[in-house]
């Protein structure tokens, strides 16, 4: 088995395998470093002659010339579109089991159909700079340590929104009568609720609520410590320990990364003169067995 039989690729930091139904050879080409790298060239060049077109005082000719700039980087934005839907061969539904073919193809389909509405095709042309984070190694930490931390976040979301719901109610109970404007119901007491999330306008909060009650002090103190420290401060540990496992999990995954490439490095050499020793099949299976452990410990996290 030599370099040319080889059935994957590296991709977004990851090894993907091709399989038979696969065009191999666009394959590697979709997925190389430099196609990729010449497509994060197109996005960023795209960015900034839309950025440029929102500069006052631009003449028409200028404009006009951004604009077949984003033309031009949309048309190669299709054409790399078909090369990766042409790779999959004989079962191109398979592109769209990926997350980024389906959003990519989305944004690409939709662009003609709203030729005629400026706004949405101005919105389509931002969403595909988005397409530059699946070329960054550190957006699928991110985006995994988002989904981790989906849960807890969503159960101290309910309870920030009762501990917001209790102290606006007892705000309005206070201070509703004599502040309409901050406190008068329910609605507007957790609007001001949530801007003191944020500490703005703090003291001038403060300061009219203890003209109009004693427990002024203690309501807003007790808001402070409870609600805006250790609560936020709850939420920012758990999105920071999602993101601690989610890096670990990717150091495990580029270190397997690591074994298969030296493994496949092995058996080029071992066919490289066409003999394989008995010793070279040993020391092969002793690396496989390493994986197979790694793989069966994961399982069992």
């Amino acid at each position: 088995m030599g370099a040319k039989t080889i059935k994957t690729v590296k991709a977004y930091g990851e090894i993907l395998e091709l399989p038979k139904y696969r065009i191999r050879w666009l394959s590697r080409i979709v997925y190389s470093s430099p196609f990729e790298l010449f497509i994060a060239f197109v996005i960023l060049v795209n960015a900034i002659s839309l950025a440029l077109l929102t500069m006052p005082g631009a003449d028409p000719g200028t404009k006009d010339f951004y604009e077949q700039l984003d033309s031009f980087a949309f048309y190669i934005y299709i054409i790399e579109l078909i090369l990766r839907l042409i790779s999959y061969g004989t079962k191109p539904w398979e592109f769209f089991k990926r997350s980024w073919n389906i959003f990519d193809f989305c944004i690409i389909a939709l662009s003609p159909i709203f030729a005629g509405q400026l706004i949405v095709l101005r919105l389509l042309r931002l969403l595909r700079l988005i397409r530059i984070f699946r070329f960054l190694p550190e957006v699928k930490i991110l985006t995994s340590s988002i989904v981790k931390s989906l849960p807890p976040l969503l159960s101290m979301g309910v309870l920030i929104f009762l501990a917001l719901f209790i102290y606006g109610m007892a705000g309005v109970y206070m201070f509703g009568d004599d502040l309409p404007n901050h406190w008068g119901n329910i609605s507007i007491a957790l609007t001001t609720l949530f801007i003191l999330l944020t500490l703005e306008n703090f003291p001038a909060y403060l300061e009219e609520a203890t003209i109009v009650s004693p427990w002024a002090l203690p309501f807003y103190l007790s808001y402070i410590f409870i609600i805006v420290f250790t609560v936020l401060n709850v939420l920012i540990g758990i999105v920071l320990n999602a993101m601690d496992e989610a890096r670990a999990e990717n150091r495990k995954r580029i270190d397997k990364i690591k074994q298969l490439d030296e493994i496949i490095h092995e058996v080029d050499k071992m066919t490289a003169d066409g003999k394989v020793t008995e010793k070279e099949i040993s020391d092969l299976r002793k690396k496989l067995a390493v994986l197979e452990r790694i793989a069966a410990q994961k399982q069992q996290q």
